[in-house]
């Protein structure tokens, strides 16, 4: 048995969250394999809207298995945030949810240094969210960071006044009023003692070696489905450089990130919206400034799910797209949000990009510092609303014109269409 992917294309939001939900049946273990509390799946069903940040998106599931594994950060104030919050909903987190005790820890001098860089930065600034992510994974590449598994330590308290007192050195050579800066509105002292207190919440849960169990489960025939975060756009190698999340979003991540084998990687199912969307700074070459940009941001309620901050939005960019496609290997698509389309006369799509008067279908080095102009394909739009359609020979003409465009352009299939945000509003092909 192989290890199924899930992952986004563009530059986050695609909508995992929702078509993890909708496959997990299917799945007896879900585990994410990257990124940390910046991520945000968003899943309705039943009248009730939930945002996942560390939690693996299967967790509704009753039978299923969710884990964490050695690729994630977790942050223990968000953590125990989310679990309670799942809780009061009678969601049984404490039985379903495993933790690899590789999964580095963010530390509240991580979101310290988050802060101050990013204020350095003055316009240069990325878009952080401001979670910690960045400075995190520099602790974990610099073999300085802190592991789940060290909270089994005897040693452990010696261990973070070491790192704390690092950081607070670091973050006073950029700012040296940084203990004035507030984490989640609080004063850093009362950050930290908050933090230091959800520290046991954390090693209540089940600890595991991560590695081992899922290497145990797929001997045992098991089917496994990783989920990641952000998007390949957002892949701190192949994404817009320096513009990205600080570690790999893409196929390649499951490898490093739950420890398997690139010959146990299965199928890879691709995440695509049916326009674009990027939140924080970064080229985004089919971005729209005007109502029409204005009109997808209102229509697909594009606001982020961690941040709250408005989406750019644009048009769909094909080059990018087929780019994401051919670093991850992607065995089908499955299309989002097509029902926010609804309602445009025209629909463009970007074929190719124009730079310095040549004509491209490749994503340049640096779209920041290039003349990337869009060329686009126009498509007839279409006004019925689809979002009660349950199969695809109801779509409009038009749609299905859509589709069959992106499919021949990129040769792969669309398997799944979202036509909503519940988990019922979904074609399957």
């Amino acid at each position: 048995m192989k290890v199924d992917v899930l992952l986004g294309l563009q530059w986050g939001d695609e909508g995992k969250g929702k078509v993890v939900d909708v496959l997990t049946p299917s799945y007896p273990i879900i585990s994410r394999f990257q990124g940390g509390p910046n991520a945000g799946h968003t899943i309705e069903f039943g009248n009730q809207k939930f945002v996942l940040h560390t939690i693996p998106s299967g967790i509704f599931n009753e039978g299923t298995q969710n884990i964490i594994g050695n690729g994630a950060i977790i942050d223990p104030v968000i953590f125990y945030q989310e679990v309670e919050s799942l809780q009061k909903s009678g969601v049984d987190v404490r039985q379903k949810l495993l933790i690899s005790r590789k999964s580095h820890l963010i530390l509240p001098g991580h979101r310290l240094l988050d802060a101050v860089y990013e204020k350095a930065k003055g316009k240069q600034k990325i878009g952080s969210t401001l979670k910690g992510i960045g400075p995190a994974y520099t602790d974990k590449a610099a073999r300085n960071g802190l592991r789940v598994g060290d909270l089994e330590n005897p040693e452990f308290e010696r261990l973070y006044q070491q790192a704390s007192q690092r950081h607070k050195k670091l973050a006073g050579l950029y700012d040296p009023e940084f203990e004035q800066i507030k984490i989640e509105g609080l004063p850093f002292s009362t950050y930290e003692k908050l933090w230091l207190e959800k520290l046991e919440f954390l090693k209540s849960f089940r600890l595991i070696n991560s590695e081992y169990f899922l290497q145990e489960a797929i001997k045992q025939g098991k089917k496994i489905l990783a989920e990641g975060a952000q998007g390949t756009m957002l892949d701190v190698d192949f994404g817009s450089y320096p513009f990205v999340t600080s570690s790999n979003t893409t196929t390649a991540g499951v490898c490093t990130g739950l420890g398997i084998p690139p010959g146990q990687i299965g199928s890879v199912f691709g995440i695509f919206k049916a326009y674009c969307t990027r939140v924080g700074s970064g080229p985004f070459p089919t971005e729209l400034f005007d109502q029409t940009g204005e009109k997808l941001r209102q229509n697909g309620h594009e606001f982020g799910a961690t941040t709250g901050r408005p989406r750019r939005c644009g048009w769909l960019d094909l080059p990018a797209l087929k780019y994401a496609i051919m670093l991850n290997g992607v065995s089908e698509l499955k299309m989002m949000k097509a029902d926010v389309l609804s309602g445009f006369d025209e629909i463009k799509v970007a074929t190719h990009y124009q730079i310095n008067e040549k004509l491209t279908d490749q994503v340049p080095f640096d779209a920041i510092h290039s003349e990337c102009v869009p060329v686009y394909k126009t498509f007839k739009g279409w006004n019925e609303p689809i979002d009660h359609l349950t199969r695809f020979d109801q779509l409009p003409e038009n749609l299905k014109t859509y589709i069959r465009f992106i499919e021949q352009e990129t040769g792969v299939p669309i398997q799944m269409i979202s036509v909503g945000p519940n988990r019922k509003q979904t074609i399957f092909r």
